[in-house]
């Protein structure tokens, strides 16, 4: 029995227990890191860029590209790095500091979904206001508080989180630090209070899940009504790639965390962050990509110029 007060270190879960598959973790996570990072940064360059894509939408996607990159940043490099020296350790500061982050990011990202569910309902349901709601200063606001929220959020998750007594050890069994295996730690009765704000975040989680419920309801609607079939099938294309994001990162979170005591078991839970924190920020690129011909476009334009650069760097580093 420890209290929080004595902890210097958790233990995190390792995948596997021999070296070959420690190794084998390790490569399978480095690339998907570096798929993730090279994916979004041609994302976020292409953006930033290419003028014709100084637009709302992918102002959007370009903070919906950083926040991926952070995400992924903060559970996987230290996930790979355990396994490349056989060992399960994070210390105490850097789990508080992987709880924030994690918790920071990936709020943010859902409430930025929120906001680009609203873009895609004015774009398809309202484009004559389209730009007096969206305007440059109301899309820097919306984005500001996309991540002001995640910030509140997880300043108040992680305040909460590491102050309550833990007195079952310090042994997590997930491969980075997450409240709810923190919370299984904790002393009897003491999580009462983490418990409270948790329903309140998922009040407020199960309220923007509506809101782009209904907004998809009213685009639906919209391009039904519409008699062009060229009309159709580009709002199509402009709403898909963000359902679909929106369904897995919605879909998994929610199973992860409200799934049924019958079904718990250590490796689905694994399994199921493996996926709702590692495989998004890698695949959410290539879904906004594939059907979008302006982002292609920019991207064509974007890598050659990316190579021309690195390629540059490394002759005048080995001169």
């Amino acid at each position: 029995m420890s209290n929080s007060s004595s902890l210097s270190e958790f233990l995190l879960l390792e995948f596997a227990d021999t070296r070959e598959l420690q190794l084998l973790h390790f490569l399978l996570f480095l690339g998907i890191y570096l798929a993730a990072l090279l994916a979004n940064g041609l994302i976020i360059t292409a953006v930033a860029c290419d003028h014709r894509l100084h637009t709302p939408m992918y102002f959007f996607l370009l903070h919906l590209a950083l926040l991926d990159l952070g995400s992924i940043s903060t559970t996987v490099p230290k996930s790979m790095a355990n396994s490349l020296r056989d060992t399960t350790a994070i210390s105490y500061s850097g789990c508080a500091a992987q709880v924030f982050f994690f918790l920071f990011l990936f709020s943010a990202e859902y409430s930025l979904l929120t906001v680009m569910a609203y873009d895609r309902y004015v774009a398809i349901c309202r484009p004559l206001h389209y730009g007096t709601l969206l305007g440059t200063r109301a899309c820097v606001r919306m984005a500001a508080a996309a991540w002001a929220s995640g910030f509140l959020n997880a300043l108040l998750h992680t305040a909460n989180t590491f102050s309550i007594p833990l007195c079952q050890g310090n042994v997590l069994d997930q491969f980075f630090c997450e409240v709810s295996q923190i919370l299984k730690l904790s002393c009897s009765h003491s999580y009462f209070r983490e418990v409270g704000l948790i329903v309140v975040s998922v009040c407020l989680v199960f309220g923007c899940f509506i809101f782009i419920v209904l907004s998809y309801v009213q685009i639906f609607r919209a391009v039904l009504r519409m008699p062009s079939e060229q009309g159709r099938h580009k709002a199509f294309s402009m709403c898909l790639p963000h359902l679909v994001v929106v369904s897995l990162f919605v879909s998994t979170s929610f199973f992860a965390y409200l799934k049924p005591p019958s079904m718990f078991s250590p490796a689905l839970d694994v399994v199921l962050a493996v996926v709702y924190s590692v495989v998004p920020p890698a695949v959410n690129p290539l879904l906004y990509s594939m059907r979008n011909k302006e982002l292609k476009e920019a991207l064509r334009k974007v890598m050659p110029w990316t190579f021309f650069s690195s390629t540059k760097i490394a002759i005048s580093l080995h001169k």
